[in-house]
């Protein structure tokens, strides 16, 4: 059973009524930044950031814990009316409404986890780049990459595909899930990013298909 941490000032049945049937192994600290503290000696596989109440706390709790520990899987649970205040496909990998019935909780923590398991393989390689996928570690030409959670698994999944060109709403599924909230353009974000990371001399290792999307170079 995965190890949960909420961040909340309430208590999970507060939180996500329909929560209570299932059986978690969560433990409840405070939402704000201070608290984030512990979360290594909780060592968690999820946490789950209540931003439903007070969606510009739970926020700037997301990004300080997305910039501490930027693979941990997490997930937001905000109202429907606050979806357009922040950009939280930016800071969380999963969303849940608070009126999510049981079988929906259960059903995103168990793709959230899936997608995070790493695949057999114990690495990918794509040219001059590393990625480790035991580990999450990455390398360009020996050259270090830190790269947060989604980012990884977006070239990861790019990369073990390589000249196979996906759509942003095909990347969309596989790497997010199947709806996950923010719109294609979360996906053209994330590429951004990732090239940025690789630099000038090796961006062109994820390539870009006009009028369809994305791929990863065929060397």
């Amino acid at each position: 059973m995965d190890r949960i941490v909420l961040l909340s000032d309430r208590s999970l049945a507060e939180v996500l009524p329909a929560a209570s049937g299932l059986l978690l192994d969560l433990k409840t600290e405070q939402l704000s930044v201070a608290a984030l503290a512990d979360l290594q000696a909780l060592d968690p596989q999820t946490v789950i950031v209540d931003a439903a109440e007070n969606p510009g706390q739970g926020h700037a709790v997301l990004l300080a814990l997305r910039q501490q520990h930027p693979r941990l899987p997490m997930v937001v649970v905000v109202e429907r009316r606050d979806l357009e205040r922040f950009r939280w496909e930016e800071v969380a990998d999963e969303l849940l409404y608070p009126g999510a019935p049981e079988a929906e909780i259960r059903l995103r923590l168990a793709m959230l986890r899936s997608r995070s398991i790493p695949a057999d393989a114990s690495s990918v390689r794509l040219g001059p780049l590393v990625l480790e996928v035991d580990t999450y570690r990455v390398s360009v030409h020996g050259r270090p990459l830190d790269l947060t959670f989604r980012e990884f698994e977006l070239l990861r999944f790019l990369a073990e595909r390589p000249g196979r060109v996906f759509t942003r709403p095909s990347l969309m599924r596989e790497v997010w899930g199947y709806d996950f909230f923010g719109g294609t353009r979360t996906v053209d974000v994330h590429i951004r990013r990732l090239r940025a990371k690789l630099g000038p001399e090796h961006e062109a290792l994820i390539e870009t298909v006009r009028g369809v999307g994305y791929r990863a170079a065929d060397e």
